[in-house]
């Protein structure tokens, strides 16, 4: 496997770079005040004037959808492999994704409708989403059952004529909040009779169709996370058209784990960026502040935790790499093991790295001073996102104990 990039990633790469720098590092704090501002206002979930300015620069940049490989809609997309060392910059900054046409949950959602809407959908929903018009949600987790078995789930679609009913309840609905969201994937029961993994459908709702009630928002960690949002929200005799389900019924898992191969990677490539920037801010802090007579970073504690820190990012960035190379090689079900362990590594290995670089930085480091408890919130989040850790080592361990099992004769 042959990690090196290629003359367009490479110039994309220092491209992308120099964007950051000129761009979005200079206007972090200008997004904290505009969403205070907004809070004030009464609006927390007003989309914010500095990331709508950005967008236009990015396109022009030719930094624009590059997540959709093999796509006529986004012929600037890339390989997962090309990707992974773009999305790892975009991550270096919590919101800096969506500049760029590349943040969760579109990019799931866009993946998902190009493999597997009709042509009248994509023409209705992902070309506005491709142009970053408007915005979508995934609706799948529901309050009232242990979701991370998705079996669990009872929202229930039910067919009635030309058209399907929809009653159930969601919530962490990421992106409900924006009010540019404009359609949602549900996932819900089509039958639930049916085999344990055929009772499941994934169809597409109008966030504006008559019987959706946004409940609330919820909170992560104390952070309302406006303006993205995780709502919670209510679908009471919903109806759709038919021609709205996805593949047709019964093949939302098979849906589920075309969507959630590259949503979980991406979250892993930004990971890695998160836990690079934290450590070249743990440096920088570790320099610049003397304690005790001599700098923190003349404490063998902090060079101990900076040399944990380069191996486990460096570890973690490889491990990205395979899964994203095997992705676009044998394809995501041939490297779902590669998928479920970088799952479990990256958000853990940057949750560690931002840890010391806040105990780096002392108390301004959980204050709004730096970007790290924001990004520690997030990145503790994703042990829950697209799965928790523990399904992910249940069904890696399943898939090695499945490599010693004796042949059947």
């Amino acid at each position: 496997m042959n990690f090196d990039y290629s003359p367009k990633v490479q110039q994309m790469r220092e491209r992308l770079l120099g964007f950051f720098d000129a761009h979005i590092y200079p206007n972090e704090a200008r997004y904290l005040a505009e969403i205070e501002a907004n809070r004030a206002a009464g609006n927390a979930w007003q989309p914010t004037r500095v990331i709508e300015e950005l967008k236009p620069l990015a396109r022009a940049a030719g930094l624009w959808n590059l997540f959709l490989p093999k796509s006529q809609r986004a012929p600037e997309g890339l390989s997962n492999l090309e990707y992974a060392p773009m999305c790892e910059i975009m991550g270096r900054v919590v919101w800096a994704a969506e500049v760029f046409n590349c943040s969760a949950p579109d990019t799931g959602n866009m993946e998902t409708l190009e493999r597997y809407a009709s042509e009248s959908i994509k023409d209705r929903w992902l070309e506005p989403l491709l142009r970053g018009e408007i915005r979508s949600a995934f609706l799948m987790t529901e309050p009232d059952v242990a979701s991370s078995d998705a079996t669990n789930i009872q929202c229930s679609i039910v067919r009635d004529g030309d058209e399907y009913v929809i009653n159930g309840r969601k919530w962490w609905s990421s992106g409900a909040g924006d009010p540019r969201c404009a359609v949602y994937i549900v996932m819900g029961k089509t039958d639930p009779q049916a085999p344990r993994h055929s009772q499941q459908s994934m169809i597409l709702v109008p966030a504006d169709a008559p019987g959706i009630t946004v409940e609330r928002a919820l909170s992560v960690f104390g952070y309302d996370d406006a303006p993205h949002g995780h709502m919670e929200i209510e679908l009471r005799n919903v109806r759709v058209p038919a021609g709205n389900i996805l593949l047709g019924e019964g093949r939302g898992f098979e849906i589920a784990q075309g969507r959630l191969g590259p949503g979980r990677i991406h979250h892993c490539m930004r990971s890695v960026g998160a836990a690079e920037r934290a450590l070249e801010l743990m440096c920088a802090r570790a320099v610049a502040r003397t304690a005790f007579g001599k700098t923190i970073a003349q404490q063998t504690v902090t060079q101990e935790r900076i040399a944990e820190a380069r191996c486990m990012i460096e570890q973690a960035r490889l491990l990205t790499l395979k899964a994203a190379h095997m992705m676009d090689t044998v394809g995501n079900k041939a490297a779902q093991a590669e998928i479920a362990m970088i799952k479990i590594v990256a958000p853990n290995i940057a949750l560690k790295v931002i840890d010391w670089a806040i105990q780096v930085h002392g108390a301004m480091g959980i204050s709004q001073d730096t970007p790290l408890a924001m990004m520690w919130a997030h990145q503790r989040t994703l042990r829950f996102a697209d799965g928790p850790d523990e399904v992910h080592r249940n069904a890696l361990a399943k898939l090695e104990l499945g490599r010693h099992m004796p042949k059947a004769p």
